[in-house]
């Protein structure tokens, strides 16, 4: 899951500062962009990844042009959402043990073992979040492992979007609220939580040398070889793939064709987990019969 939430969790993203300035240049590589059209409309689904580096911009160009071609813009989560103080008073308030109890109650030893060896690792004190559910555990361990991959905060392709719209007066919405996404973690059952975190860790070690790989993959627009990436582990976990994944890309199908419904050219900006697969967002509205085409690659 560690890797697949980089890029579809927007909550991992801290805040920080906006990436790159006033940067406008493209390159051409054709990224994961899809168009979607309908007898009144377009909508140009952008996958992003929510995690990036100073030197993964420029963008790939169909980024560009599908937010030249928009009249206004929708996010996972409305924007803004990722400014100021709230969203992390929020996961931290919905991650707080109750009853006196602690992490290190909850975890198996072995569990708490390899914990306290990646915080060593990190160089951080483990106890400092022995106050919080599994879940707010496995949430800090994926972030910090993709800063330790080189991902800077603010850097990510949402909030270059959110940004440069809010410049260029566009409008924008989110498909979900962060108490939404907050949830998705808070109504995880403790066996749920634990095998989120144990998996997490189990993960880990390996993200610093996949990342570069993931964002390669992810500029090309080799979406055969970023589902392999996202899916070979998360796939061992079905119940977890259903909740971060499948149930969310279902519930966006209707507001999605409400869009296409209407006359406005929309950028809509997801994590491109969301996208691909049987289960994706691409292939749901394929299968409503929306005509469906990857930019860069016809």
């Amino acid at each position: 899951m560690l890797r697949l939430a980089g890029l579809c969790l927007v909550i991992l993203l801290p805040e920080g500062c906006l990436p790159g300035g006033a940067v406008e240049a493209v390159n051409q590589d054709p990224g994961c962009v899809w168009v979607v059209e309908s007898p009144t409309t377009k909508l140009y689904l952008c996958g992003t990844i929510h995690l990036l580096r100073a030197k993964d911009y420029p963008l790939p160009s169909t980024y560009q042009a599908a937010y030249a071609d928009s009249q206004r813009l929708v996010f996972e989560l409305p924007p803004g959402s990722g400014k100021g103080p709230g969203l992390g008073q929020k996961m931290a308030a919905a991650a707080a043990m109750d009853g006196g109890r602690t992490l290190y109650d909850v975890v198996d030893p072995a569990t708490r073992v390899a914990f306290e060896e990646w915080a060593k690792k990190r160089g951080m004190n483990p106890n400092v979040l022995k106050t919080y559910k599994p879940w707010y555990a496995a949430v800090m361990v994926a972030a910090l492992e993709y800063q330790a991959a080189g991902a800077e905060s603010g850097r990510g392709v949402d909030e270059y979007f959110d940004a440069k719209g809010a410049r260029d007066g566009k409008p924008g919405q989110g498909l979900e609220t962060v108490d939404q996404q907050v949830n998705l973690f808070a109504q995880l059952s403790e066996p749920q939580q634990k095998e989120l975190l144990e998996q997490t860790l189990a993960e880990a070690s390996k993200i610093s040398g996949q990342f570069e790989e993931m964002v390669t993959a992810w500029k090309t627009g080799n979406i055969e070889s970023l589902n392999k990436m996202l899916f070979e582990e998360a796939e061992k976990h079905p119940h977890l793939l259903d909740i971060f994944l499948n149930h969310r890309n279902a519930a966006w199908i209707a507001p999605l064709e409400t869009m296409l419904a209407g006359r406005d050219h929309v950028m809509v900006l997801v994590g491109t987990g969301h996208l691909g697969g049987e289960k994706g967002v691409v292939n749901l509205l394929t299968q409503k019969g929306y005509a469906v085409r990857q930019l860069g690659k016809e």
